[in-house]
């Protein structure tokens, strides 16, 4: 065992979701391992691994990860990083550099731009490593990395780098199936399809491999079943919707067309991506009245419930008290009525409790209303441990939390789980109250403004991108047109991608 560093290059995106993701994988595949830079804000963490088979492991599955790199030196100034790597013991180069291996040299920068005169400036700068092939630039045996590190504030860019790195390229990340898997091109979407980065987050840390059982107890148009059906998992779920299930509701897509076409169904999403073997079924079901027998064991459960906001929370039952005449009995269609979040959630977790396996994971977003947030509010059983709890900022007031939970052991007849008493009818406000507040400020700019045309004057171009972003930090406008940007500054409502995006 030859214990090496490897830098990973994450993604600048999804930043909590990083460290959960990362470690569920080193559990998946069981690899020992040692931190040596961890730093949640930070892109680039060094960790220590027992083979370079290891870190092709985690970089075949990890979607936040940009790439993996063999570590060779890690420098805050060019001096320091050439100085290190004159130092270097030939046997770091013998199995890479040789006569019949061809080689390239990468320049890559962390929130900078450099010309290309610069890059092979600084190229030639490593003239001395005892390189032998020759030059590939498309397709070659060895690339070897330079990466410059610039801080995160692009709006404050240092004239030198603040942390640099060179290495030889190990392995890319998994950054290739967000198109693959886009939404854009799948065949059957709702108003809630998760995104398949996040999809494939929540399946990597519920830690889903080749032959597991995975169930989605609010499946809607099952993005979340892809995801696992993509790393192996035998994949089913239940939703109460019936017109989702049978691909009747209205579509999603702006279309000329009011309805779907016929073949729209979670079943020709698997089979657009080859995945219909791994497709076990789909079942019109209420969760608060599960249909499956005792005996069913399963090794994970990925979910999003529905929070009040696209979706309605529902669940069967009635206000009134009737009997269904047996005639009438084949045919009727039951009423229903609001599921509140509180029940929602502890049926789900009783509901875990007796169907997961010991080690199994409940992988589930929880709506939070950010205000009163604290952890012990969360959903909770004694038999399953929190493991990893990141939050997905939605507005100024509200949030989701994608929360993984491990059974531990099998439960008592008398244990019991325990949610927060936030009722969707209180998120649903809250989330809203954004829009409202942000409509209602954006609408008084151009009454102000038509009445001063002096003012008016004053606001161009530039003016008007730092109006738009004191309105709305998430999704600044910029636009040359003044009357054009203050017409969709009246008229605006929350950003699209606030908006509840899980089936």
């Amino acid at each position: 065992m030859c214990w090496r560093k490897y830098l990973m290059w994450f993604a600048n995106e999804h930043v909590q979701f990083r460290l959960p993701e990362i470690e569920s994988l080193l559990s998946v595949f069981n690899i020992q391992y040692n931190w040596i830079h961890q730093e949640i804000s930070h892109p680039f963490w060094v960790i220590e691994l027992p083979s370079e088979h290891a870190a092709t492991q985690i970089a075949s599955r990890s979607v936040s990860l940009h790439c993996c790199v063999e570590l060779w030196a890690q420098a805050k100034t060019e001096e320091e990083l050439h100085r290190k790597l004159r130092v270097l013991p030939a046997e770091q180069f013998q199995l890479h550099f040789s006569a019949e291996k061809s080689f390239r040299i990468k320049v890559d920068t962390f929130c900078n731009k450099l010309s290309q005169a610069d890059k092979i400036s600084k190229i030639e700068n490593f003239s001395y490593l005892p390189i032998e092939g020759h030059v590939n630039l498309k397709d070659p045996d060895v690339c070897l990395n330079i990466i410059e590190f610039y801080g995160l504030d692009s709006n404050n860019i240092p004239k030198k780098p603040l942390d640099l790195y060179f290495g030889r390229w190990v392995a890319n990340g998994q950054r290739d199936l967000l198109a693959k898997l886009s939404l854009k091109t799948r065949k059957f979407i709702g108003n809630t399809s998760m995104d398949p980065q996040l999809s494939i987050l929540m399946a990597n840390q519920a830690k889903i491999v080749d032959g597991d059982l995975v169930l989605d107890p609010f499946v809607g148009s099952g993005s979340l079943l892809v995801a696992a059906a993509h790393f192996g998992g035998y994949v089913l779920g239940t939703d109460i919707d019936y017109l989702m299930l049978h691909g009747r509701t209205r579509p999603s897509r702006i279309q000329s067309k009011k309805q779907r076409e016929k073949d729209e169904s979670v079943w020709a999403n698997m089979e657009q991506y080859g995945m219909s073997g791994k497709y076990l079924d789909v079942v019109i079901a209420d969760s608060s009245l599960p249909i499956w027998h005792d005996s069913l064991t399963l090794d994970a459960i990925i979910t999003d419930p529905p929070y009040g906001i696209r979706e309605a929370t529902e669940r069967i039952g009635s206000t009134k008290s009737y009997t269904i005449s047996e005639e009438h009995l084949e045919t009727h269609i039951p009423s229903k009525i609001e599921y509140g979040l509180q029940h929602m959630y502890m049926d789900l977790l009783q509901f875990a409790v007796y169907h997961l396996r010991v080690g199994g994971r409940l992988v589930c977003w929880v709506p939070i209303i950010r205000e009163n947030y604290c952890e012990e509010k969360l959903p909770s059983h004694p038999c399953l441990k929190l493991v990893y709890n990141c939050e997905q900022v939605l507005s100024s007031y509200t949030s989701r939390r994608l929360i993984t939970l491990e059974k531990t052991y099998e439960p008592d007849e008398l244990q019991q789980g325990t949610a927060s008493e936030t009722s969707a009818r209180e998120f649903r406000a809250k989330f809203f109250k954004y829009g409202e507040e942000k409509q209602s400020r954006a609408t008084s700019v151009p009454n102000q403004i038509f009445r001063e045309n002096g003012l008016f004057v004053m606001l161009g171009s530039r003016a008007m991108s730092h109006l738009c972003k004191q309105q709305d930090s998430d999704r600044p406008y910029s636009s040359t047109n003044s009357v054009k940007c203050l017409g969709l500054l009246a008229t605006s409502y929350p950003p699209s991608h606030l908006l509840e995006s899980g089936d």
